[in-house]
């Protein structure tokens, strides 16, 4: 298998003004492909960091990727330092991108200035793939087995990420054509409702007895859960797949309800799929998640077929006068309680008309009741077959707990839905 790193240039990224989404898409993309990342890495604007760290990863790897450092202003070295590495000792122009160049700026109305034509500029050595999202060229240097001990090539695409990825296929294209990929297989199952700790304790004599070439991956979230990755490198794409589908049906003898998707999916989309597969309705009621299990919802393509909408009954007065929950209720049990919870759930199901609604009161933070601790949360369920409620704790701060008060909600209807078969 041909190993790959991933290489992002610049001081933004550095000191985190700019959120690095390359490394991430780059890298899936390399491995859709078959080609492991061994390596990802961050790099300063400074020369010989820039210089010392690709050789470096070119004697590492066989592919390198780079993005940033390739514009128009004087902070922009990376090209300077990759004529250098490639032993090019004049720039040439590219006239596909000069006309590139031309095009984009003329389109905008601006005027087509020196450091602009500089773009087209490339040393020496390098190869060209055009870029026809943007004005600096993806630029590929190719080098002999001698210098690095095997052949390697860099290739230097623009830090935009809408530019970086979107000329991303073509240099796979490249790859491809000049490697022999093998495949590499994978299997996706989202987990929720344990913690990983637990969760690998519960799968541990499964785990002990994978063949040595699967190779299993815990990637945790608050919002999703769990995802269980199952990948084998190498083989014919069938026969390891049916491997795969082999460990996959042991795993789900073990883990049962707590699996909520085959797919590399969310809670949303799942509880989607359930309510639009049989044609029901949902609502919400939110007091201490304030919209989030909405906002969840909603954006998943196509909800309002399922989603009739939400009441975000953050004071007492809107769970009384809005959702019709008794007062004597709220005095006698308290704001985060079942009976609450349950309260609000009945009442903006009646409210909306839907089949299905589920609510949730409790305390995100900072400060507690006097009663429940930070990070308690009631959730409801309401439909067909009854009205539910479970309690969950969670000691994040306010941020996260809200988030996990939302994706607990979601699991818990998820459940309801599946459990009850939709009455």
């Amino acid at each position: 298998m041909i190993n790959a790193s991933v290489c992002t240039i610049g001081d933004e990224i550095l000191i985190g003004q700019v959120i690095d989404t390359n490394s991430a898409g780059i890298s899936r993309s390399l491995g859709e492909a078959g080609i492991r990342v061994r390596r990802m890495l961050s790099i300063g604007d400074d020369r010989d960091e820039i210089f010392n760290n690709l050789r470096n990863e070119l004697k590492l790897n066989p592919i390198v990727i780079t993005t940033g450092g390739l514009g128009p202003t004087k902070d922009d070295i990376t090209k300077a330092v990759l004529a250098e590495l490639s032993h090019s000792s004049k720039y040439v122009e590219n006239a596909a991108q000069m006309e590139i160049v031309y095009r984009i700026l003329h389109s905008r109305g601006l005027e087509v200035l020196p450091n602009n034509k500089a773009q087209a500029l490339v040393p020496e050595n390098a190869e060209v793939i055009p870029n026809t999202l943007g004005t600096a060229p993806v630029m590929v240097f190719r080098f002999k087995e001698e210098e690095y001990g095997h052949p390697a090539t860099l290739y230097a695409l623009p830090g935009v990420p809408f530019e970086a990825m979107g000329m991303l296929p073509a240099v796979l294209d490249d790859i491809r054509a000049h490697n022999e990929l093998c495949d590499i297989h994978h299997r996706n199952l989202m987990v929720y409702g344990i913690a990983e700790s637990a969760l690998s304790q519960k799968i541990a004599s499964w785990e002990d007895a994978l063949p040595k070439d699967i190779h299993l991956a815990y990637l945790p979230n608050p919002l999703t859960g769990i995802r269980l990755r199952l990948s084998i490198y190498g083989g014919h794409k069938e026969e390891e797949m049916l491997r795969i589908e082999s460990e996959v049906a042991k795993l789900k003898g073990i883990l049962g309800n707590l699996i909520y998707s085959d797919d590399d999916d969310s809670l949303e989309n799942t509880v989607g799929r359930l309510l639009k597969q049989s044609g029901k309705t949902l609502s919400a009621a939110e007091s201490c998640t304030g919209g989030e299990i909405s906002h969840l919802i909603t954006s998943i393509p196509g909800s309002s077929a399922y989603y009739l909408g939400s009441v975000t009954s953050y004071a007492v007065e809107v769970k009384e006068k809005v959702l019709g929950v008794p007062a004597e209720t709220i005095e006698k049990y308290g704001v985060v309680s079942s009976e609450v919870a349950a309260a609000m759930a009945d009442g903006v199901r009646c409210l909306t008309g839907s089949d299905y609604s589920v609510a949730t009161t409790g305390l995100a933070g900072p400060g507690d009741d006097g009663k429940n601790p930070v990070g308690t949360v009631w959730i409801a369920v309401s439909g067909p077959a009854g009205t539910r409620t479970v309690c969950r704790n969670y000691k994040n701060d306010r941020k996260r707990n809200i988030e996990r008060f939302a994706a607990s909600a979601l699991d818990f209807l998820r459940l309801y839905l599946t459990e009850t078969k939709m009455l």
